[in-house]
């Protein structure tokens, strides 16, 4: 029997005459002869010719007469085929011919090429991306994690970390290119909530493609999320909440609630229901946020400033209106004024969907 169907087991009891890696025995149903040390798993002598073409991806080696380091030992004992099957068959397609050891060498090498360097059955993504740095603004190359099993995008700062330094749930996560902000061709903004707060990481690839490609891996993840959440909801309703590109964006004035404070230039973003405002359009915490709901929850958008409003401002100001109190921005031109008042009364216009009223109740609304 070949990795495409053994079980594989370990033990260390050193009664067994099996197969010795350093001190501990790996046992196998077909007791096979060969390794893969980057994925994991046990070989028949077939099946690893079939690695060895794809090299990049799987390092085969001896069981026998190959040395083992302890940290390759550890990273079979921690894995497996089973592990693997797990991983990487998470959604084969019921049609889909799985070969068998006697199938001819074609079936089974795509078979394998489709799980392993192809990777078409895993809602699973790993790669590297250049990730700008929340502090200097510099990018860094950091490995990045897609993964269904675990509900999360993760990045790590570095190659060999065990633990993310960021954890993004996919029920939260959305992208958005943004070539001419990040200063990529193919940048891409990911957001994501951390506390109820709106968190962004900015990261772009020289390749096009590999940045197409997380797009839309990101899009599936959230597509297999909502049909679970949503079990009875067509594919039509699911699609448009896979990921959304901001209502607006762009430069605004702001004064604090007292409207007594100097207003203050800043960057501001719509994003549905959340309009946020930063210091810098690639900052990675907005300084502040305000939940916009519907007119039929007393939320309304006033053209102008109240009238005790102080301090030196642009001249075309909007007010919105909330149950808590009246939040007053300015823009430097009638058109932006013009615009920001049509985005934000699209907003007001909507009745909120059930889901909204929670947010709206955690909402934190910063000065």
């Amino acid at each position: 029997m070949s990795v495409l169907s053994c079980n594989v087991y370990s033990t260390t009891s050193s009664t067994l005459k099996m197969k010795r890696v350093n001190s501990t025995l790996f046992v196998c149903f077909a007791d096979p002869d060969w390794a893969s040390c980057t994925l994991g798993v046990f070989l028949c002598q077939s099946c690893s010719d079939i690695h060895r073409n794809i090299s990049q991806i799987s390092k085969v080696k001896s069981i026998l007469l190959a040395p083992w380091s302890d940290v390759e030992v550890e990273f079979m004992l921690s894995n497996g085929n089973d592990a693997a099957k797990a991983k990487y068959e998470q959604k084969v397609p019921a049609f889909y011919y799985r070969p068998t050891p006697t199938d001819c060498l074609l079936l089974r090498e795509q078979w394998i090429r489709a799980r392993y360097e192809r990777k078409e059955f895993v809602w699973y993504r790993e790669g590297f991306l250049w990730k700008r740095g929340r502090d200097k603004g510099q990018f860094l190359s950091r490995k990045f994690i897609l993964s269904e099993r675990d509900g999360a995008l993760k990045y790590f700062n570095k190659h060999d970390a065990r633990e993310p330094k960021a954890l993004m749930k996919i029920h939260t996560l959305n992208a958005s290119f943004q070539p001419e902000k990040i200063g990529q061709p193919h940048g891409l903004q990911i957001t994501y909530l951390k506390n109820n707060s709106t968190r962004n990481i900015f990261v772009y690839h020289e390749d096009g493609k590999e940045m197409v490609d997380w797009f839309n891996a990101i899009r599936a993840a959230r597509f297999h999320y909502l049909q679970v959440a949503f079990p009875g909801a067509y594919d039509t309703d699911l699609v448009p909440k896979l990921t959304r590109n901001y209502i607006k964006e762009g430069y605004m004035e702001k004064t604090g609630p007292k409207h007594t404070e100097g207003f203050k230039r800043r960057w501001f973003t719509l994003d549905d229901r959340r309009l946020m405002y930063f210091k810098d359009p690639l900052d990675a915490y907005a300084r502040g946020e305000v939940f916009i709901g519907s007119k039929e929850n007393s939320y309304t958008v006033l053209p102008g400033l109240t009238p005790s409003t102080q301090g030196y401002h642009w001249q075309y100001g909007i007010t919105i209106v909330t149950p808590d109190r009246k939040f007053l921005f300015t823009c430097e031109t009638e058109e932006e004024q013009r615009d920001w008042m049509a985005a934000f009364q699209g907003v007001v216009n909507r009745p909120m969907l059930p889901q909204e009223y929670a947010v709206e109740a955690h909402f934190k609304h910063k000065p």
